[in-house]
């Protein structure tokens, strides 16, 4: 097929009830079908799949290889020329599908495209996890048009023409499969968030577009398989925060040194986050950023230095957390 969409489950049964009948019904008359993948769920997923959609490819993994090993093994085993990954909890208008592909098909220089997330909750609003496309700051911290920090806006229409940007949500991502395996899928060593930014932005350096193309949307739930108050979530955050500037600035800057200080920065500005966490008496969330740098720098590995990297759209010069706190540049 052309284009195959493909949902990552882990114990989300209740979502894949409730969305998966609309998504493969807007599938339907397209070169398109579904797939589904399961990271070793330990609730009914599988039987449920089985039992109510015996039809739909179902690829069952061993054990939980998070976001980034999950969609690895899955995409080895699914052939098309467009992959869409898309999280379960995700409800789809019946046309949300023909403007990506439409976009991609008529910009070979575009590698990956995204969609507006909407909220689920509030159909007015701009969904956290990518709004209306992502950018970063200098220190690394991701941002969206449409979201700044926990400041996020009403949807109307300030963002519906389409735009490159740094990165589109992995909640809803589309890429092309040869781009894909070009570059070797995602990086492990994320397992979960931040992971879509560093291919995007690896995709990127080699000359790619990253687009959203706003005639597409989704309302996105969000917070499906972590909440945002865990500090597992926070600690692969912090981490993967590192993770990403590691593998992505050299190129950027076109110097590891430069590049050392960028991320010493970063890591000072984290442990100034430690330090809040802590006065407010939140010991999980302090612990979660001194494992997450612990496990920075058992991950880390230099960033390969490109010399012919193209220069990225979406990176901001300056630190966006002032603008999210106070308003102020």
């Amino acid at each position: 097929m052309k284009t195959a969409v493909v949902i990552l489950n882990y114990n989300t049964r209740n979502y894949l009830e409730q969305f998966l009948p609309g998504l493969i019904a807007s599938c339907e008359g397209l070169d398109a079908g579904v797939v589904v993948a399961d990271n070793a769920s330990a609730d009914t997923s599988v039987e449920f799949m089985k039992t109510r959609f015996p039809e739909i490819p179902l690829i069952e993994l061993d054990k939980n290889y998070g976001f980034t090993g999950g969609y690895n093994r899955a995409l080895e085993q699914v052939e098309a020329d467009y992959y869409v990954l898309i999280n379960s909890d995700i409800e789809v208008p019946q046309d949300w599908l023909q403007p990506l592909v439409e976009w991609m098909d008529s910009h070979p220089e575009c590698g990956a495209c995204g969609p507006k997330l909407i909220s689920w909750h509030q159909r007015d609003t701009f969904e956290y996890a990518g709004a209306a496309g992502g950018l970063i700051d200098r220190y690394g911290y991701p941002f969206c048009r449409g979201r700044i920090l926990q400041k996020i806006e009403k949807d109307h229409g300030q963002y519906d023409e389409p735009a490159d940007v740094l990165w589109c949500s992995g909640a809803c991502l589309m890429v092309r499969s040869n781009v894909w395996k070009a570059l070797g899928g995602l990086d492990e060593r994320f397992f979960a968030h931040m992971e879509e930014i560093d291919l995007c932005w690896r995709m990127q350096l080699r000359g790619w577009k990253v687009t959203v193309v706003p005639a597409s949307w989704i309302y996105h739930i969000g917070g499906g398989t972590l909440p945002n108050e865990s500090p597992f979530k926070l600690r692969l955050n912090f981490r993967n925060n590192l993770l990403l500037l590691e593998n992505n600035l050299p190129s950027t800057l076109g110097s590891r040194l430069r590049t050392r200080v960028r991320i010493l920065t970063r890591m000072c500005l984290d442990g100034l986050s430690a330090l809040v966490y802590l006065f407010k008496g939140k010991m999980d969330f302090f612990r979660a950023v001194v494992q997450a740098h612990r496990e920075y720098r058992q991950l880390r590995r230099p960033g390969e230095l490109l010399p012919d990297a193209h220069r990225p759209e979406g990176l901001y010069k300056g630190w966006i957390v002032p603008i999210g706190l106070f308003g102020k540049k």
